[in-house]
Parts: structure tokens; sequence; C-alpha cells
């Protein structure tokens, strides 16, 4: 009977070494453009896998046979030798392997220029001091999960090595040749000496339901690791996903198209030393021991690692990590997708520039939310909770200069509940639109925005709450949207309403800060020069809706007015005299 299994392979990795060195010195002296990147974009940059379309087709008729009888081995075929509970491949070809093998392995071993394809049907290989499958030698290796069959792997603690100067092969599934894996079956790793599965050169799995418990890393290929599709579950003590050439720019990547992937491990989740490329898929990965464990060493405990870029097109992640929960050396896109973030350290961080560009992520925890020398909020709905800073763009210089650095929004929607600064640069701030919210901290040693270069508003809507400080930073005059800086006389409780109508009773914003507060910086493009306005606080607010805080909808009423003022300039500064009914009150413009 003959069988096949046919998949489509992914588009070629264009050797093109441009898009993404490790050579980002004049890059990182301006940042990276305000725009959209994409896998494509990213992907020019890496080296061409080794994917062909007759990769995981195979025909049953014509392959050699290999029988594991426990203790022995039946080979019934040509290109394969059985030698006691040893099968040695040497010739490529199509070879399908079943039974068990309480003590033993197969060896790959030839210099044949195509493929040797690994049929495993039912096979359960255990041996005790070196790897049950090893790829010495070949141009090759496709390894094919027969449908509905479940297939074990299971090494030893120690590894027999010819002289104490080897060291491979060290992982259960061990490859020194390119190495592919697909099928509709499951293969089962139970890693006891060293990686999973780890190949010398790239590692392709196409397909699958693959489940690894290792000692150290899970899934290694050193070029590359792509993962097409499949589920896969890895429990690991070092890294759970790993690519780390770092001898050649094009190389050292991961690129994920599909699947549903988790990954608990000792350290980094994912770690690639060029670019980790994500197309879509679900993601469940537990770094470290979670958020619960973050402690200051020289292991890395990251979620998604990159030491270039980053770059996702969408996907649902769940990240608990002990270190930070993304992290790049150069460049984090975010282009769409859901990211539930719990981090130690901080929920996103690198070494350049993040552009967030839509999707959803929550980080509810983290020490700081999003970091890096040049954050740019293009879109999407952002909730960050830190125990620092909330958003800081900073080069990592320290001190009270102006860095360079800049922090840019210019769409999306970006809730911040900080214990320190909400909005922090060490260079410039700019807002163009979006909305942005920021309860601010209560200690009066934070404010809601710290910037050490200027501050410019010229869209977006805007409410940002801080303590009794007078460190709180105002947009500079050169903004094109007009603000407000309300300094509230007294501290007000979280349950105390913050309100400003036109003179016509019209809300312009009815607001309740999660934290009691001092300060409201609003912006908004209803703010008209030569217009007047009233603040209210307190009073309560009937119909419409709630959302983080900030009323719509509805009505406001009962408030008491704090004091009125004009708009003569691009930030106004206001906060004498005493409480005055007014609009929202019974005064005028009441409603």
């Amino acid at each position: 009977m003959k069988t096949q299994h046919l998949f489509f392979t992914i588009p070629l990795l264009f050797a093109l070494l441009f898009s993404c060195t490790k050579s980002t010195n004049e890059a990182s002296q301006s940042g990276n453009e305000d725009e959209e990147v994409t896998v494509v974009d990213t992907e020019t940059g890496n080296a061409e896998d080794h994917e062909d379309a007759t990769d995981y087709t195979w025909d049953g008729e014509s392959a050699t046979a290999i029988v594991l009888n426990t203790t022995s081995i039946t080979v019934s075929g040509d290109g394969a030798t059985a030698n006691g509970t040893t099968a040695t491949i040497t010739a490529a070809g199509t070879y399908l392997v079943s039974g068990t093998l309480t003590n033993g392995k197969i060896i790959v071993d030839t210099e044949a220029e195509e493929a040797v394809k690994i049929v495993l049907n039912s096979v359960n290989i255990t041996c005790s001091n070196s790897a049950p499958i090893a790829v010495m030698s070949a141009e090759k290796v496709v390894v094919i999960l027969a449908d509905g069959t479940e297939n074990y792997l299971t090494d030893g603690s120690s590894y027999s090595f010819s002289s104490s100067d080897e060291d491979e092969p060290n992982a259960a599934l061990f490859s020194k040749s390119d190495l592919s894996i697909s099928g509709n079956g499951s293969l089962i790793i139970d890693a006891n000496y060293n990686d999973g599965i780890a190949s010398k050169d790239g590692l392709i799995i196409a397909s699958g339901t693959i489940q690894i418990n290792a000692i150290d890393d899970g899934i290694r290929g050193k070029d590359y690791l792509v993962i097409e599709s499949g589920t896969i579950d890895v429990t690991a003590g070092g890294d759970g996903f790993k690519s780390d050439n770092d001898e050649d720019d094009a190389k050292g990547y991961i690129s994920i198209e599909s699947g549903t992937i988790t990954i608990t491990s000792g350290n980094d989740a994912m770690q690639a030393t060029t670019d980790l490329l994500i197309t879509d898929g679900t993601f469940n990965l537990k770094s470290g021991g979670g958020s619960s464990s973050y402690a200051s060493s020289s292991e890395s405990a990251k979620g998604l690692k990159a030491d270039v870029s980053i770059v996702i097109e969408t996907g649902d992640f769940t990240i608990n990590s002990s270190d930070d929960a993304i992290h790049s050396g150069y460049l984090i896109s975010l282009n769409d997708g859901t990211y539930n973030i719990a981090s130690g350290d901080d929920g996103i961080h690198t070494d350049n520039t993040v552009n967030l560009n839509g999707g959803t992520i929550n980080i509810s925890k983290s020490y700081e939310g999003i970091e890096g020398p040049y954050i740019n909020v293009n879109g999407g709905t952002i909730y960050v909770t830190a125990s620092d800073d909330g958003l800081n763009a900073s080069k990592g210089n320290g001190g009270e200069s102006d860095d360079s650095s800049l922090l840019d929004i210019t769409g999306g929607y970006l809730v911040v509940t900080p214990q320190a600064d909400g909005l922090d640069s060490n260079g410039k701030i700019t807002i163009s639109g979006g909305t942005v919210l920021v309860h601010g901290a209560s200690s009066s040693m934070e404010v809601g925005v710290d910037v050490n270069g200027t501050f410019t508003i010229s869209g977006g809507f805007i409410a940002i709450t801080g303590p009794n400080s007078n460190m709180t930073e105002t947009p500079s005059s050169s903004s094109s949207q007009y603000s407000v800086l309300a300094r509230l006389g007294s501290t007000k409780s979280s349950s105390t309403l913050f309100n400003i109508q036109d003179a016509q009773g019209n809300d312009l914003i009815t607001f309740q800060p999660s934290r009691s507060y001092y300060t409201v910086l609003f912006s908004s493009s209803e703010l008209a020069n030569g217009s007047s306005y009233y603040i209210n606080t307190g009073g309560s607010y009937s119909g419409g809706t709630e959302l983080d805080g900030l009323y719509t909808g509805g009505t406001y009423s009962g408030g008491t007015q704090y004091t009125s003022f004009t708009i003569s300039s691009a930030v106004s500064t206001v906060g004498s005299g005493s409480g005055t009914t007014g609009p929202g009150g019974t005064g005028p413009g009441g409603r």
C-alpha cells in the first residue's frame, strides 16, 4: 500500500544581508523609522532554508523496513545494516521504522547528496548512553511521524564517547546536518542528558505533535529553527527554543509561521542570536519560574529574546517570565495580536527601537512596562502596570540631560498605571494622536510625565494624573494642541471625579483616576483658543459608560467648581481659588 504525506512549503528566506545584521551602530544613533516592519521585511536578511516540496512525500512500498525487536533489529531492504541493537543508515532513501528497542539506536552516516527519510511508525527507542537517533553525516534528513502514531525517544543521563574531546551527539534526536520533522503523528522525547532535539545546521518542524522534557535546551537549530505548524510542548532546564549561530549574520534566527506552542523553561523560552520572526500562532510561555521568581543573575530567563530583531505579525501570547517578557538588541515590532504579559523585570525591552502598531497588549506586572531608546506607539490597545516607570525612553546613560531618546505616540489606546513616572523620556516626548490615560503614582517623588528634552502635543486625547509635586512636566509652547495643567489645591481621593466643561456645560472630560491625585494634565482638540472652561471635582455621573476611569455618553452633575480658565496659550496652568459651584453643579452652564 502506498502512503503519502505532502505539506506546503514556506516562502524562501532570501539571503540578502542588508536588513538585519548585527552591525547596527549607524541605526542606533537615530532609531528606526516610525513605521510598520513586517516579517517579510525582516526575513530578507536571513539565510535560505533547506526545505523542498518533495521532502514530506514517501512511498511505503519501496521503503526499507527497520523493525525493532526489543533487543535486536531486523532490516529488510537496501541502504541500512543492523549490528546488535544499532541500525546504521548509509544511503539516501526512505526507511520505515517500527517497534521497540530497550537499549539501542539508529545512526545515519552517508555521503549521499539526496535526502534520507526516516518514517517513525509507532517507535519506542531507549538508549542509555547515547542519542536514540543520531545523524552523523548526511545532506539532509527528514523525520516523518506516521499518521496516528505515537513515537517515543528516551536517552540516559550520561553519554559514552569515543574520545575525551568528543561531545556529539548531545541530544535525544541529534543531527549534524539539516533536519526536518513532519507528519500527523506524535513524538515524545525524554532527554535526560542534554537537549531534546538539536541540529548543528538548520531545523524545520513542518507539522506534528511534539512533546519534550529536556535537561537543557528543548529544541535547537543552530543555523535556524523554522516552525511551520504543529502542536509543541517543551519543558526545558535551559532554553525552550534556540538558534545560536553567532558566526554568520544571516543565520541564528527563529521563524514561526503558526502552531500551538507551550514552553516552560529555566532560561529563555525562545532565544535567537539574530532574528525572532512570528507570523501567527498560540503561545503559552513561562521562563525562569515566572514573574514572581525574578533574581538578578548571569542567567537569562526571558520570554521572547533576540539579539537583533523581534517582529510579530499576529498571534495569541501568554508570557510569564522572571526576566524581560519580550527583549531585543535592536528592534521590536508588534503589528497585531493579543499579549498577556507578566514579568519580573521589563514587559517589553529593546536596546534600540520598539514599534507598537496594533493588537491588544496587557502588561499586568512589570518593573518597567516598556523601555528602549526609541518607543513608537502607533496603534493598538495597550495596558501597562509597572512597579517603576510605565513607558521609559532612555539610552541608559542616566542623568537629567537630553540623551536624544524619543517616546512618540501617534495613535492607539494607552492606559498606564505606574508606581513611578507614567511617561518618562530622557529625550523627547511627542504625542500626535490616540488616547493616553495615565493613572499616576501616589508618591510625591513621582510624576505623570517626566522628560529631559521637549514635550510636544499636536493631537490626541490625553489625561495624566499625578501627586502633589512641582516636578510635573507640561507640554512646550510649540505644541499645536492646547493643554491645561490643573493643580487642585488638595489631594483628591480615587473616588473623586475630575471634570472639565465648556461655558455651555458640555463635558470635555469626566475622569476618575484609580489612585489619589493632586494634578491633572488634560489635552484635547476640543480645547480652543479664547474659550473659557470650568474645572469641577466630585459629583456623579449617570448613564453612559465608564472605561478605565473615563466616562462618556452620560451626564455629569453635582460637582463643585474648583476654578475656571480661558485658553490664551499652548498650555494653561491653573490651580488657585476656592471651590464654588459651576457647570455640573448649580451655577451657569450646569445641567
